[in-house]
């Protein structure tokens, strides 16, 4: 078994793109001024001269990344979610989508798990946005393996991704001696023939802990970790629905234009089951402890144990 590392996801991100750009010249990095955030400031130490640091001018760093692109560079450009994604939609759909050109748009402090900074920076709505762009990969790993594994698939994707990172550091489940990670693939992590879970991102290892602790129960309900929102894995998703009949979806996200919908749209087409969607539900955060929060959002083991009981005495 694999040591469990404690680490934010942001965290892991900026070791991993700097392991990258030991063996990879061309790959860049860009920041909005939140470079010791993101966590940037790692590869910022390390390779000064292809770091850029744009400022607070989300929108003109993405046309930077873009222009680079161009030149045969592999941009990283990142930010809060909020501002990555928000701030600069119009740049990031015209200047990197609609060419489809090669930049990785990185999006950190995603989700309410931000804590103290409240609703103006807890952005709930980043994947949303992303999926709308057509051909933008969307990328949202679960602990530090996968967020290292998923920076090099990132890379290895010749066009426009999206990577999700977490603030708040989480316990790694994941085994790297066993541990593959495919895009566009997602993973079982308990086998379970009552009822399936789909989780990604920060929540995965909450509906882990849930699934294990109602096997004591007698129930035994399948745990799916979908890293790559988009393209969605829907081979996994519809043998689930055959499988087990019924599904839950968990994410750090709002319930509108996430995980949820995206599960929701391949089952009402290929094998309509009931899916229940635990995200936020169409609300803003609010300021306060991460933990808490994630505790009043529904988005935690005892919450997830009991969604799962309810579904099933329906």
């Amino acid at each position: 078994m694999a040591d469990i590392i404690k680490k934010a996801t942001r965290e892991s991100f900026g070791e991993a793109v700097c392991e990258l750009a030991k063996e990879h010249s061309e790959i860049v990095v860009l920041d909005a001024d939140l470079a010791a955030a993101t966590k940037t400031s790692i590869f910022k130490k390390q390779y000064p001269d292809r770091f850029i640091d744009c400022g607070i001018a989300e929108s003109n760093m993405m046309g930077i990344a873009a222009g680079l692109a161009t030149c045969g560079k592999v941009p990283f450009a990142a930010s809060f979610a909020m501002f990555a994604t928000g701030r600069a939609y119009e740049q990031v759909r015209n200047s990197i989508g609609y060419p489809h050109l090669n930049v990785k748009v990185v999006g950190s402090h995603a989700g309410i798990s931000v804590g103290e900074d409240g609703a103006t920076h807890q952005c709930c709505e980043d994947i949303a946005l992303m999926r709308t762009i057509p051909d933008m990969v969307i990328l949202n790993p679960a602990d530090h393996y996968e967020m290292i594994e998923a920076t090099k698939a990132a890379y290895n994707h010749k066009g426009p991704v999206y990577i999700r990172l977490g603030r708040l550091a989480i316990d790694s489940f994941n085994d790297p001696s066993n541990y593959k990670f495919e895009l566009g693939k997602g993973i079982t992590l308990h086998e379970g023939n009552d009822i399936t879970v789909i989780a990604t991102g920060l929540v995965v290892n909450e509906a882990l802990k849930a699934v294990r602790a109602i096997e004591s129960e007698g129930i035994n309900a399948r745990l799916i970790n979908i890293h790559t929102i988009k393209p969605i894995d829907k081979d996994i998703i519809i043998k689930a629905a055959k499988e087990t009949g019924k599904i839950i979806t968990v994410e750090e996200h709002n319930i509108i234009g996430g995980l949820g919908e995206a599960v929701c749209a391949v089952t009402s087409e290929e094998y309509p089951v009931p899916v229940k969607r635990i995200g936020i539900n169409d609300c803003y955060g609010h300021s306060g402890p991460a933990v808490e929060l994630l505790k009043q959002f529904g988005l935690c083991e005892e919450n997830i144990v009991k969604v799962i009981k309810e579904q099933l005495d329906k």
